[in-house]
């Protein structure tokens, strides 16, 4: 992967984690001209305590740091997997990890299809064309729990198609739910990880939004929601071992934070770029385009955490996609799987690029450093 960069943009107040050989504490990390700057302090050890701050923007760009690295350098790193290297890790550290599903019509659509072909890619192709046929392809425009979108789930449930993820899609309630554990995510140029006992599976690239314990949004990442269709399709009970394994959550390569040159408007209007690359020569590319989500980041947000539920150390929530890759990999018919070795890059022009390594989960590094390891090592270091 070595070959593949992080496209992060020349303006923009950055925030992240790195790994340092000779550091046993995660390093929190920001970039200036170039350079990735550690700036963990006793005042802010943390991404978390950042997050809650008045103006976490403000802090980043006025707080002294120390260069550890070029931005050049720890991309190679990151990339190369090299046990000197400096290399990035996931954004976020204390917060939860949640994701929404269902967010887009399409991915909508693609979820009835999953649970309605029972997790056979065969049988996805004719139940896509003869939905579409019923209910059009343009529903872009429609609002969750809308008159117009009841009538369409009255169509589909007399069609004999009716699914609970139409209730999650085009209902009054979103669905949110955990895709992995605090410390469990990876960051940019990681392995992510797959069941070898999946056969239907692909990527989902996402923004993520950084919300505060208030729930107040500071910022936004790029994330891959890494999916077993066949999984899921064979049954919505099964969400828990089709999303959550050892490296399936992806997040980075840093959370952009909101200033005067990126904002909540521009992450609505986002598009988000996904490019496959397989050791078989395979090439697949789309994006999606966040102006089509059914529900904005603020409805997401406020439906995962409020006075219904708090997260004191705040969320990061996965945003959804529209783009589920169709493309044959293959036999015609069968539509997109991973192989292991596959490249997935998502970018989006202001937040850079998060790139990733597929192998199955337990050939994944394994997670090992939690909540208590990371206040053992804060503390040792005299930072809490």
């Amino acid at each position: 992967m070595a070959s593949h960069s992080m496209r992060l943009p020349g303006s923009g107040t950055f925030l992240g984690r790195a790994h340092a050989p000779g550091t046993a504490h995660p390093l929190v990390v920001t970039v200036r001209d170039g350079a990735v700057i550690d700036i963990t302090s006793v005042h802010a050890p943390t991404v978390r305590d950042i997050c809650e701050m008045d103006d976490p923007a403000a802090y980043v760009r006025g707080v002294n740091g120390k260069t550890i690295a070029t931005l050049d350098a720890i991309t190679a790193g990151s990339l190369t997997h090299a046990a000197s290297a400096i290399r990035l890790l996931s954004p976020v550290d204390l917060h939860a990890v949640k994701a929404a599903g269902v967010t887009f019509v399409v991915s909508l659509l693609e979820r009835v299809i999953e649970e309605q072909a029972r997790g056979s890619a065969d049988k996805a192709e004719a139940i896509r064309a003869d939905i579409h046929g019923l209910i059009g392809e343009d529903l872009s425009k429609l609002r969750p729990g809308s008159p117009e979108a009841m009538a369409i789930k009255a169509k589909l449930i007399a069609r004999g198609v009716w699914s609970q993820y139409l209730e999650v899609g085009i209902g009054p309630d979103a669905e949110i739910f955990t895709k992995c554990q605090p410390m469990s995510s990876v960051g940019f140029g990681a392995d992510i990880g797959l069941l070898e006992a999946s056969t239907w599976n692909n990527p989902e690239p996402e923004i993520a939004v950084i919300a505060a314990s208030s729930g107040r949004i500071v910022g936004a990442t790029l994330g891959n929601d890494v999916n077993l269709r066949d999984m899921e399709g064979r049954s919505a009970l099964l969400l828990g071992k089709t999303k959550d394994n050892n490296a399936s959550a992806a997040l980075g390569p840093f959370i952009r934070l909101f200033d005067d040159t990126f904002s909540i408007a521009d992450v609505k209007k986002a598009r988000v770029n996904l490019t496959v690359e397989g050791t078989d020569g395979f090439f697949l590319e789309g994006s999606s385009s966040m102006a089509e989500i059914s529900r904005s980041p603020e409805e997401l947000v406020a439906a995962a955490m409020g006075p219904h539920h708090q997260y004191p150390d705040g969320m990061a929530l996965y945003l959804g996609t529209m783009f589920v890759p169709s493309k044959d990999r293959g036999e015609v018919g069968r539509g997109f799987t991973h192989k292991i070795g596959d490249t997935v890059t998502i970018a989006s022009d202001k937040l850079g690029a998060l790139v990733n390594r597929v192998k199955y989960s337990p050939d994944c590094p394994h997670w090992t450093y939690g909540t208590r390891s990371l206040m053992r090592d804060l503390a040792a270091a005299k930072l809490i």
